[in-house]
Parts: C-alpha cells; structure tokens; sequence
C-alpha cells in the first residue's frame, strides 16, 4: 500500500536510519529503510529471532534466536552479518546495558544470566546460576542492579552487577510476570495471578506497596519521562494510567479500543499508541488529556509498536499480515486540529516486512 497522505500535501520526511525488525518465522532480521520507507535487506541468522536490540554508539544489532541459545551480530553500516556467538541451548531474552557495554541474556538451559562483554569483540565474561525458571528481567538505569521474575516459582532475584553477585531470592505474593524498574529507585513487578502492581526498593530489596488493578498486568509502558506507567491487559478493554514515583498510586483507567495490548508512547506531542491484535487497529492516546483522540486500521493482529527518537513515525508490527504499519505522528496532531475532517488519518504507509515480525530496534545513521 502506498502513502496515504493526500497528494497536494508535501511529502513526509523520513527518518535518517533503520528500523530492525526480527521475523520469528522468517529466520531474518529485515533491515528497513526509514528513510525511503523500503525493506533494503533481508539478514538471515541461524534460527527463529525473537527480540533485537541496537548498540546505537557502535552500529551493531545483535538479534536473538532462544531455540539453539544464540546471538547474532549484525553490523548496520553494511546490513551484513557478522558473527554468532552460542550462550546455552536454549534462552529466553537479552537486554543491553545502559552503557552499551553488556548484553545480558537469561538462558533456559542451563538456567543462568549470562553477560557478554561487547569490546573489543563479543565475548561472554561470566554468568550466574538461577534456582529456578526466568521469566523476565530488567536493569537499572544507572546499570548497577538487574531483577529478574520467576513466575512459577512466585520469586524475585536481584543482581548486583558490579559485584556481579546474584542475593537470596525473595518471595512474591503471586506470580510475577514483567519486571521493570522505574529509574533506579523502584522496581515494579507485575503480578498476574492476583491482578496488581507490586514495588519494591531494590536497595533493601523489601516490597513498598501493592496496587490492585482493573486488569491483568500483561503489559507495561512508560511515558517519555518515566513519571507515568500506562498498563494493559485481560480483564477490561482499557489502559490503566499508574503514578508509581513517590507514594504510588493509581491514577484512572481509560477505555481504549477492544482488549489492548502492546504500548508505546511518544514525548512531544504525548502520545500513547496502544495495540488492539483482535480488531486489527491501534488507538491512540492523549496523555495530557486521557482521551482516546483517534483510532487506526494497521493490519492483522498488530502486537508490537515502538516510537521513532525524533517523535515522527510510530512503527508498528503486525504479526499476521507480515507487515509494518507506519504511522506519522504529527498526521495525528493535523487530524485533530482540523476537527477529523481530515479523513485519511495519521496512518502513513504499510511496508510487508518478513513472516511473524515480532520486535524491532531504531537506529540511526
């Protein structure tokens, strides 16, 4: 499909890099242009990728395959593949540090947290033993303490990474499922069996407070400055703003579209884009104002979004149509100055991008 814009309307201007995308069924990282909004490679890697993530400062991608417990590198600059690098048999996620220094991946077999050192070429630098199955985790702003969820064995565990020491798991009062710290003074643990946020000081590693929701806490979002979480899941067709700085508390619940999913917000203007998979659209929201300002077709069962760092474009993944939806952001804000009489919407382009599209990562070149 083609640009949506009306044709005496002067043609967007895209976005200086590329966007990243891992095909889970395709067994390739699709390397698209945001600038001419065109696919201009398919990079195959040894297995099924699930999550990637862009050492912006180095122009490397590295993508991950859980299956065979692999890491790929990708260099951007030539859309080549550079090497893979094997951290178990099998894993489950990975995230970079702060600093761009580490890649961190919790494995399944064997069950450990692994880190690799990333200059001057990927190696891996030590790993730690978990008790029990990983389910996700996070790190710390600061890039001094990492959580991680173990959502049947209902338990917290924290990593000092600087004395690269893992404390004695805490118990949870539930099963926890998304962790994310709110800077680093906070981590907030999504617990799903009992439906609430639970926070906790990573310092004393001893939980705050517990915030019952309307939903299930089966997605997690911050606002541009982190102040807000916006959360999602079964339960009700509606996000729930939460205010988890200082005294935590709920703020409101905003309905918004049919059983949302993904988020991803924009700075300025503040915008929360938000997945609906089962009607194949994404609203959007006006974080000032909580109001749902407008709603958008993309494609078949849409469950990724991410925001590119200039705030022009919102790309979002549609895993059953094999495409990315490419909304223009300041289209919405047009769209809402001209009262909606603009009727061809915000949505700029859809681009097919591989088969499952299921994460990406943005990077500038």
């Amino acid at each position: 499909m083609g640009a949506l814009a009306a044709c005496s309307r002067p043609k967007a201007k895209g976005f200086s890099g590329y966007a990243f995308i891992a095909n889970q069924e395709g067994g390739a990282v699709a390397a698209v242009d945001l600038e001419a909004f065109v696919v201009a490679r398919h990079i195959r890697v040894d297995g099924a990728p699930t999550a990637v993530v862009a050492r912006r400062q180095h122009a490397r991608v590295y993508a991950l395959t859980p299956e065979n417990g692999c890491v790929h590198e990708i260099r951007a600059s030539s859309l080549s593949f550079s090497k893979k690098i094997q951290v178990a048999s099998r894993a489950l996620t990975m995230r970079l540090s702060p600093d761009e220094k580490s890649l961190y991946v919790l494995t399944r077999e064997p069950r450990r947290l692994v880190s690799l050192e990333l200059d001057p070429d990927v190696h891996m630098s030590w790993d730690i033993p978990l008790a029990a199955d990983a389910y996700d985790f996070d790190i710390a702003a600061d890039g001094g303490m990492l959580a991680i969820s173990h959502r049947e064995a209902q338990a917290l565990t924290f990593v000092d990474l600087a004395q690269r020491k893992s404390f004695p798991a805490v118990s949870t009062p539930g099963e926890i499922g998304l962790v994310r710290f709110q800077y680093s003074t906070e981590l907030i643990a999504a617990n799903l069996s009992r439906r609430m946020l639970s926070i906790y000081d990573p310092r004393t590693r001893r939980l705050i407070v517990n915030l019952p929701l309307a939903v299930r806490p089966d997605h997690m979002c911050f606002n541009a400055d982190g102040g807000q979480l916006f959360v999602t899941g079964d339960g009700m067709d509606a996000v729930v703003v939460v205010y988890p700085s200082f005294t935590p508390e709920i703020g409101e619940t905003v309905l918004a579209g049919h059983s949302p999913g993904a988020m991803a917000a924009s700075a300025s203007p503040g915008y929360l884009f938000v997945a609906n998979p089962k009607s194949g659209d994404v609203s959007i929201l006006d974080i000032e104002t909580r109001r749902v300002v407008a709603v958008t077709p993309v494609g078949t069962e849409p469950s990724y979004i991410t925001v590119t760092p200039d705030d022009q474009y919102a790309l979002i993944l549609n895993q059953v149509s094999g495409d990315m939806a490419v909304i223009r952001i300041p289209n919405v804000t047009r769209a809402i100055g001209e009262q909606r009489r603009w009727k061809k919407g915000p949505l700029f382009m859809l681009i097919p991008v591989g088969s499952k599209p299921v994460s990406a990562a943005i990077m500038r070149i």
